[in-house]
């Protein structure tokens, strides 16, 4: 087994800090909806931590996705392609960065640019992304 853990703590912090952020609360305030301390998730966020398994859960059932997606597990077959799972309830861009993610024939820079390109143009032109009023005129 390699010296890497099972969590990919980078991709975590990213990803807590940009839902953080999308939902706009304070690290404050995702301290109390977490009972994980702000100290904790800023150091999270920004890559300097190590989460402890209680904290990898209550950060997954926050992001409201499979404990298996923020699992980086060893495949025995590098040519297999990386298992995409998610919750029926997530949203399409999270949905769509997961398999770009997954796909091996992109860089993660490529990925994660991909995937921002997509969240952009989803709430662009998504009802999601429309206020409400123009949601009920359709």
């Amino acid at each position: 087994m390699s010296d890497k853990g099972l969590i990919n703590t980078s991709e975590l912090g990213r990803t807590v800090h940009r839902c953080r952020e999308e939902r706009g609360l304070s690290l404050r305030d995702l301290a109390r909806e977490t009972g994980i301390s702000a100290s904790t998730l800023s150091r999270i966020e920004n890559g300097a931590g190590k989460p402890d398994a209680d904290n990898i859960a209550r950060l997954a059932r926050w992001l409201e996705v499979p404990l298996e997606r923020i699992m980086t597990v060893r495949r025995r077959d590098e040519t297999d392609p990386k298992p995409v799972i998610y919750f029926p309830h997530e949203s399409t861009p999270a949905i769509v960065e997961a398999h770009l993610r997954a796909d091996r024939n992109l860089t993660p820079e490529t990925a994660k640019a991909l995937s921002e390109l997509f969240r952009v143009a989803y709430a662009q032109f998504s009802r999601a992304g429309r206020p409400k009023a123009a949601n009920k005129r359709r």
